[in-house]
């Protein structure tokens, strides 16, 4: 195909996005530093459908030499046949306080090191995570539209069938923004409140803290999916030691409040994280609800 409508045919795909939806499907988060499934974990991913994997490869963090990777995953074992891997790193907030020359460059050729170095094959897509404000907004839009294009500059115009694709995570609070240049996002429904004060509230999600920006969903210009929390967040305040999970009803009614306010968040759905005692924290009907379509 000629480079030119190659280009062409990215641009109709990316003017396409923001009227087409999300196919159903159920995904999870993997957030571990070391890929391994053991049993429970293996037979989760089975019994509720699950065909993609949003697994963490590495942070970025602001360090005094500039952004750098920290927290890279180890591969000691692997998905199960004919799933989908989505490659996913998260960057702090500060590393988008100004523009770093190559870093979006630099962070593709580390995504495709590492399923070189690993047998990954097949990756089609990567998902970056950021809790960008009005501050660094503009930078990371930029870093996104340039991580799409290193991303796509591995890809052959043959394989064109399957295009390269980026996601990234939307936080509540970045629904009140313009969107993101990218092809969809997922709405993270977790850590809601805020962790540092004692209230009433759960931190992790409370319906009365997801409520206020439910008015900017069905105007939001950007395919999504939805992200539920199955996580116990423990912490440390003053001395005092703090569990917050939260209860599968809890789960459930904000479920129905944002579905009710834009149907197609019931399309792709997700929970964060993959792992043995999330899995053993809820009942099997409570899951089956979670990800009911």
């Amino acid at each position: 195909m000629n480079t030119k409508y190659w280009i062409l045919a990215l641009l109709l795909v990316a003017c396409q996005a923001s009227r087409e939806e999300l196919k159903k499907e159920n995904a999870v988060y993997y957030w571990r530093t070391e890929l391994r499934l053991d049993s429970a974990e293996r037979a989760f991913l089975k019994r509720y459908h699950i065909s993609k994997v949003y697994c963490r490869y590495f942070d970025v963090v602001m360090t005094d030499e500039g952004p750098m990777p920290n927290a890279t995953l180890t591969f000691s074992d692997m998905l199960p046949k004919g799933m989908e891997l989505v490659p996913t790193v998260y960057i702090t907030e500060d590393c988008m306080h100004q523009r770093h020359e190559g870093m979006a460059k630099l962070l593709v050729k580390r995504i495709a090191q590492m399923n070189e170095t690993n047998d990954v094959s097949g990756v089609r897509e990567i998902q970056i995570d950021c809790d960008y404000t009005s501050r660094s907004r503009q930078t990371y839009y930029d870093f996104l539209k340039e991580v799409a294009q290193a991303w796509s500059s591995l890809h052959q115009p043959s394989n064109f069938n399957t295009p390269p694709k980026i996601s990234a995570t939307i936080r509540l609070h970045q629904l009140a923004m313009t969107p993101p240049p990218v092809d969809y996002g997922v709405l993270m429904l977790y850590n809601t409140g805020n962790p540092q004060k004692f209230t009433e509230r759960n931190p992790v999600l409370d319906m009365r803290d997801v409520q206020p920006y439910l008015r900017y969903l069905s105007g939001y210009e950007l395919p999504m999916g939805a992200a539920y929390p199955v996580f116990l967040w423990k912490r440390n305040i003053h001395g005092v030691h703090i569990e917050h999970g939260v209860e599968a009803q809890e789960i459930c009614r904000v479920k129905q409040a944002v579905e009710q306010k834009r149907p197609e968040l019931s399309n792709l759905i997700l929970t964060y994280h993959l792992d043995k005692e999330n899995i053993e924290r809820y009942q099997p009907d409570d899951y089956e609800e979670i990800y009911h379509h």
